[in-house]
């Protein structure tokens, strides 16, 4: 199962998207994006450079694809399957490049495209039950092979030491960040009901005048 997901830019490791409900059935949900957010930092270094690869976190596995110098991120539960990992990352990039492609490069901050969490959210209920025909089907797919995606350990990955000490640092960043972004979705969210409802509201008011004023007359 998917836990979470998140999209970065591999060159500073600016994140632009990531699952908003992702992580509020995981325990130590902080933990596991501090870890995501070392990745990116040392990815944005140069440092492990595989376009694609997997990497042992706890009883997870975090998945990533670079492409376009944008990094997709997920971790999954061990069980879930490797081969659905990756093609849930690569619906997620065409998805991406496709909408927001050309304002990558100039986006300068946090959770620029906060808006992709609803592709995300979508996206993610597909891969949910790994039975359906459809993942069967990707399941059974020899076109689409991960054998050769290297798996690594996240202490490997990003240095014992250095994991302790800076997901420590991290903590109070990423929670702040962390509630900006959920305010903006809420703000959005909001925005786009009072888009659709408003013209019916206006609407009703002029009716409702109108029987008033002719109520008034007669």
């Amino acid at each position: 199962m998917v836990k979470l997901t998140m999209i970065a830019r591999v060159t500073d490791g600016l994140p632009l998207a990531e699952g908003l409900d992702d992580g509020r059935d995981l325990k130590d949900a902080d933990f596991y994006k501090q870890q995501a957010k070392l990745l990116f930092k040392n990815l944005s270094k140069g440092q492990n450079e595989a376009s694609r690869m997997s990497i042992e976190t706890g009883p997870y596995y975090f998945h990533y694809i670079i492409e376009g110098r944008v990094c997709y991120l997920t971790m999954c539960d061990r069980s879930y399957p490797k081969k659905l990992a990756f093609q849930y990352l690569e619906d997620l990039k065409n998805e991406f490049e496709k909408v927001n492609g050309s304002q990558i490069e100039t986006a300068a901050r946090p959770y620029a495209f906060i808006k992709f969490d609803t592709f995300i959210q979508k996206t993610k209920k597909l891969y949910l039950d790994t039975r359906t025909q459809r993942n069967m089907a990707k399941l059974n797919d020899e076109l689409y092979e991960v054998h050769q995606i290297m798996t690594r350990n996240v202490q490997e990955v990003l240095g014992v030491g250095e994991k302790l000490d800076q997901v420590s640092e991290m903590s109070s960043r990423l929670t702040s960040e962390s509630r900006i972004y959920a305010d903006k979705a809420k703000d959005l969210n909001r925005q786009a009901l009072i888009r659709k409802w408003a013209p019916v509201a206006i609407v009703l008011g002029v009716v409702i005048i109108l029987f008033w004023l002719k109520a008034k007359i007669w």
